[in-house]
């Protein structure tokens, strides 16, 4: 709904824009030769100006919900530099981190079944033996 109404928006902004363009197109016809050179000469004065501004300056778009951050031509300082790695290396520090945690919890399960096997009242051979589901069976039905 939200949509309609900005494309609505834009194509009454459009028309507008039309419109306006139209009749200054009308009306720089009747200009004298001296206006309509001098207003030549400002408008490629204009985009000179213009093209070296988009080239060293950042820009942002915006799309929908989204935007994105361009970057120009301009060269970074070393602080900026600095700037622009370290959310990356932030973000490699806490994969490690959490690979080193999660290895350290399997290694400490790994031990506490290891540490219950040992302590069993049953050697640990006898959990290879294939009658061990047997006595499982008979055990849980005694408790």
């Amino acid at each position: 709904m939200t949509n309609s109404h900005l494309y609505q928006n834009q194509l009454a902004q459009d028309r507008f824009g039309l419109r306006v363009t139209a009749r200054l197109s009308d009306a720089a016809d009747d200009l004298p030769y001296e206006i309509s050179e001098r207003l030549r000469a400002a408008r490629m004065q204009a985009l000179g100006k213009r093209k070296v501004g988009a080239r060293t300056a950042s820009s942002v778009s915006q799309s929908g919900g989204a935007g994105t951050l361009t970057f120009g031509t301009e060269d970074l300082n070393w602080w900026d530099r600095v700037a622009t790695v370290i959310p990356l290396l932030l973000l490699i520090l806490g994969l490690i981190a959490i690979s080193v945690i999660q290895n350290d919890r399997r290694a400490s399960e790994i031990a506490e079944i290891d540490a219950a096997l040992l302590t069993d009242d049953l050697p640990p051979a006898a959990y290879t033996d294939p009658g061990f589901t047997q006595f499982l069976k008979i055990r849980s039905a005694q408790d």
